[in-house]
C-alpha cells in the first residue's frame, strides 16, 4: 500500500491551437496525399484545442534524421524533468513543505520517444540534489501505459519498502516522431492526437516520513492489476527506419476497449469486490475521443466521471505516458474527502491493460 502525495508537470515553449497544426499537415501533405482534406476531418473530431511541441512549427518544414531528432529529445527532455521535478517537490497545493531531492530512496524514469544512454534520470541527477545511493530504475518502450505502469512499480516498491520515497518521472516528445514523408494513415493520424509534456510524481510508504507534509487527504493506491493482449503487437507501437521512430496506431483500440479492456476491468472490479458504481470518478488516460467514450460506455458512466481526461485531452492532447497522470494531478487539486474512491486506466503498447484501485485517506 502506498500514498501519492505531490504531482509536478511541465510543458514544453511552443504551443499550438488545433487549427495551426491541422494547416501545417495540409500545406505538408498537400502535393503528396489525394483528396488530403478527407484525412483532415479527424483533427475536427479529435476534441483537442491545444497542443504544445518540443519544436517550432517551422521545425516540420524539412526533413530530420534519427541523429538530430534523438539530440533534441535529450535536450528538452532533460529540462522538462529538471522542471517537473522542481513543480512536484514544491507543489504547494500538495504540500505544507518542500521535499528535498535527497529524501528520494528510487527514481521511476518513463520514455519511449528517444534513447538515451545513460537515461535521462542519470543526467538529472548530476543536476540536483540526489544522493549517490538512489536506485535508478529507467524503463522503455510503454508509450501510453507508462505512466500507469510505472505509478504501479512506484507502489509496489514503496509498498515493499515502506519507509521510503519513490519518485516517478514520465516524460515524452511525440512531435519529434512525426515524419512528412510518412504517407500512412497512422501518421496523420498522430499528428491529429499526439504532444509532448512531462509529469513527476511522488510515492511514498505507509511509514514514510514524508507522508506529513500532506496538506490534505491523499490517494491511497490499495491494488492494482496489469493485463497483456496476446498477439496483438500491431496495435501500438513503433516502427523504427533510417529517419526513427514511425508510430503505429491502430483503428481498432476503441473496439479493443470495449471487448478486451471491458473483461480486465470486469476481473479487477470482481477481485476488489466493486461495481463501477462503487468509483466516484474516473482516471482515465485520454488516448483520445473515441477511446475516452468506450470508456464511459463500458462503465457506464453519464455524469462527468471522466471530465478531466476530456479537459486534459482538450488542453494537451495525448502525451502518452505522462498524460494519465495529468489527470490524477487536476482530480487531486479538487477537494475530495476521505473516502472517495476512483479507478485509474492506461492502455499502451503490448497491448497492455493497467488498472488501479484509489482511496483518497486523511494521513495519519
Amino acid at each position: 500500500m502506498a500514498y501519492i502525495l505531490s504531482i509536478g508537470t511541465s510543458l514544453p515553449d511552443h504551443e499550438y491551437s488545433q487549427e495551426e497544426i491541422k494547416s501545417l499537415v495540409k500545406s505538408l501533405f498537400r502535393n503528396k496525399i489525394d483528396r488530403i482534406d478527407r484525412f483532415l476531418k479527424v483533427f475536427d473530431h479529435a476534441q483537442i484545442e491545444n497542443r504544445a511541441f518540443a519544436v517550432q512549427k517551422e521545425w516540420f518544414d524539412k526533413n530530420h534524421s534519427f541523429d538530430e531528432r534523438n539530440q533534441l529529445y535529450h535536450e528538452v527532455a532533460s529540462q522538462l524533468a529538471m522542471k517537473a521535478i522542481q513543480s512536484c517537490f514544491t507543489n504547494t497545493e500538495m504540500l505544507t513543505k518542500n521535499i528535498e531531492a535527497s529524501s528520494i530512496d528510487r527514481i521511476i524514469f518513463v520514455s519511449s520517444t528517444g534513447i538515451s544512454t545513460p537515461t535521462i534520470d542519470a543526467h538529472v541527477m548530476n543536476q540536483h540534489s540526489f544522493r549517490m545511493d538512489i536506485q535508478r530504475i529507467p524503463i522503455w518502450g510503454l508509450g501510453c501505459v507508462g505512466g500507469a505502469s510505472g505509478l504501479g512499480l512506484a507502489h509496489d516498491l514503496a509498498t515493499a519498502y515502506q519507509t521510503e520515497n519513490v519518485l516517478l518521472v514520465c516524460v515524452e516528445l511525440c512531435s519529434l516522431t512525426f515524419h512528412p514523408n510518412d504517407l500512412r494513415k497512422s501518421n496523420l493520424v498522430g499528428t491529429a492526437l499526439f504532444s509532448d509534456g512531462c509529469s513527476a510524481v511522488l510515492v511514498v510508504g505507509e511509514k514514510s516520513k514524508l507522508r506529513l507534509h500532506a496538506k490534505k487527504e491523499l490517494p491511497y493506491i490499495s491494488k492494482r492489476s496489469s493485463m497483456t493482449l496476446k498477439n496483438s503487437l500491431n496495435v501500438m507501437g513503433w516502427n523504427i527506419d533510417k529517419d526513427g521512430l514511425q508510430v503505429v496506431f491502430s483503428k481498432d483500440i476503441p473496439t479493443i476497449v470495449r471487448t478486451f479492456w471491458k473483461d480486465h476491468a470486469h476481473l479487477f472490479m470482481k477481485d476488489i469486490n466493486k461495481t463501477s458504481k462503487d468509483f466516484d470518478f474516473f482516471v482515465a488516460h485520454p488516448g483520445g475521443k473515441k477511446v475516452l467514450e468506450a470508456f464511459e460506455d463500458v462503465l457506464e458512466s453519464e455524469n462527468g466521471e471522466f471530465k478531466y481526461s476530456y479537459e486534459v485531452l482538450r488542453n494537451h492532447g495525448n502525451m502518452s505516458s505522462p498524460t494519465v497522470l495529468f489527470v490524477l494531478k487536476k482530480w487531486m487539486e479538487d477537494e475530495k474527502p476521505a473516502g472517495s474512491r476512483a479507478l485509474l486506466s492506461a492502455l499502451g503498447p503490448g497491448f497492455t491493460s493497467e488498472l488501479m484501485d484509489l482511496e483518497w485517506r486523511e494521513v495519519q
